[in-house]
């Protein structure tokens, strides 16, 4: 089976879009979305219907969660805080409807798929090796995907020891040997150094990972977002993957 793992979306179509139609030439039997389908970005209710119609296993993220009031907003501040507060406005009761009906953790074949980690799936960022063994540690599975720190990277646990770091594209992981945790990165705002779209793609058949990134018209969603008045921010990180 060949598994297309998304995440960090962010309201972003364009970038949505590519990475869907790259899934599609490369080929999966199942596309997997760890969560944050909204907040930031300007287009939240089509990438919430085409997440909902594109993939077979979806989770909420905490921007997910914020903008249906599940989590008090007061959290989030500054830039993220206003741009959740502007989703909300503009969320529509489908999209809404799909997003609160998502869980922030669930398993399948056998692979442990959380938002954050599998210890806290909503707020904890996996990007230390302490944060990676703790959230090996409360799990059996072998493979244990995460999201939201939107960085590409790859963890290794094997033997007692740990080894792994930042994915580079077209990187491909042997899952055969130890048990892994893998983060497919961001496909609407990548935050490690690369403006290209990420994610991520598992052949349980061969037991290889290998991390894609997608070009896409960035120009048009930082326009989206200048039209809608989202932090001018938010819209000049897009273009250096910061």
């Amino acid at each position: 089976m060949r598994v297309a793992v998304i995440s960090d979306i962010h309201a972003n179509l364009h970038a949505l879009v590519a990475v869907l139609a790259a899934i599609d030439a490369e080929g999966a039997d199942e596309i997997w979305c760890l969560g944050d389908v909204v907040g930031y970005g300007p287009r939240p209710n089509e990438c919430a219907r085409l997440v909902r119609e594109r993939t077979t296993l979806g989770l909420a993220g905490n921007h997910d969660l914020a903008v249906l009031g599940r989590i008090d907003l007061e959290t989030f501040v500054g830039e993220a805080g206003e741009a959740a507060r502007w989703t909300q406005t503009v969320l529509d009761p489908e999209a809404a409807g799909y997003l609160g009906a998502l869980p922030s953790a669930a398993s399948a074949h056998g692979i442990t798929l959380a938002h954050g980690s599998p210890r806290d799936p909503v707020w904890e960022y996996v990007l230390t090796e302490a944060a990676a063994e703790a959230a090996l540690a409360v799990t059996e599975d072998d493979l244990v995907l995460v999201g939201h720190s939107h960085v590409a990277l790859w963890v290794q646990a094997s033997g007692g020891a740990l080894a792994g770091g930042p994915a580079e594209p077209d990187q491909t992981i042997d899952l055969s040997a130890g048990r892994h945790l893998l983060n497919p990165g961001s496909v609407g705002q990548p935050r490690d150094g690369d403006a290209r779209a990420a994610w991520l793609v598992i052949d349980t058949d061969t037991g290889r990972a290998t991390y894609r990134r997608t070009e896409y018209p960035i120009a048009q969603t930082q326009a989206e977002m200048r039209e809608r008045g989202l932090p001018q921010s938010l819209a000049e990180r897009l273009a250096h993957g910061a």
